[in-house]
């Protein structure tokens, strides 16, 4: 079983990227399940129904979501629809789902999105403890492959979660910060682990955003409306090689284009 997991898409340039790649990358590495972090898609910030139905048209299986998941209202016209999925941890109540259960290739594979508390600006429920009452649910709904998408800033946030879920979970990566960080490994434990999967988007960037615009808030700390970035774009993601007997990861590749 081959996982793909495709970086934060940013903007129109991200998603024309992702559909003019993504079949090339599936039929070289042979890929049986794909993800796609969809949250700044929409001008940067959020996702609309034409994108979301876009983005599964051209082979994703699921779309994940982060902390720029409320970020366009069309949202609420299509976030009960079982391929996209929110930060598990927005509080009780909230519609849409943190995790769903997919089958490919008589397989089970329970993929989870969960948010982090450091330094996002979102009041959230604590995901450490949300990860273990989730993955204890899809583990008795029979899951064979379980997936995190872990949107989060802080470094050693995502790691703490990697040990905190070693040898329950198949794949823990880290989206959000845009950067793809070059730390994947696979534990003793066989979980298949990396801090940041990157980003598809506007290459010449401030992660994904107009350069002038970014500078002048970092240099004036005046307010500046954020503009999604033009020019030359890239893709990054991650191939999670898992074997069908075990269940666990065997290799992982990094997608950089």
């Amino acid at each position: 079983m081959n996982i793909l997991a495709i970086g934060d898409l940013v903007g129109d340039a991200g998603l024309k990227k992702l559909g003019q790649e993504i079949k090339k990358i599936k039929e070289e590495n042979e890929i049986d399940f794909t993800i796609v972090n969809g949250e700044n898609v929409a001008d940067g910030m959020g996702i609309i129904k034409k994108q979301f139905d876009e983005i599964i048209n051209i082979g994703t299986d699921v779309v994940t979501m982060g902390n720029h998941t409320w970020g366009k209202k069309d949202i609420f016209t299509f976030i009960d629809d079982p391929k996209i999925i929110r930060p598990a941890n927005y509080p009780s109540g909230v519609c849409g789902k943190g995790y769903n259960i997919y089958t490919c290739k008589d397989k089970k594979i329970a993929v989870i999105n969960l948010i982090g508390r450091t330094d996002m600006n979102v009041l959230t429920e604590n995901p450490f403890q949300i990860a273990k009452k989730i993955l204890k649910s899809v583990k008795e709904k029979g899951a064979d492959i379980i997936i995190v998408d872990f949107h989060a800033e802080a470094t050693a946030e995502k790691i703490a979660m990697s040990y905190h879920l070693d040898g329950e979970a198949t794949i823990v990566y880290g989206t959000h910060t845009h950067v793809q960080t070059a730390d994947e490994k696979i534990t003793e434990k066989g979980t298949g682990y990396i801090t940041d999967i990157g980003m598809t988007g506007p290459k010449e960037s401030v992660i994904g955003m107009n350069i002038e615009a970014s500078l002048k808030r970092f240099v004036t700390t005046l307010p500046e409306k954020y503009r999604v970035a033009t020019g030359e774009t890239m893709l990054n993601g991650c191939v999670f090689q898992i074997d069908d007997t075990t269940n666990k990861v065997t290799s992982i590749k990094r997608i950089q284009m």
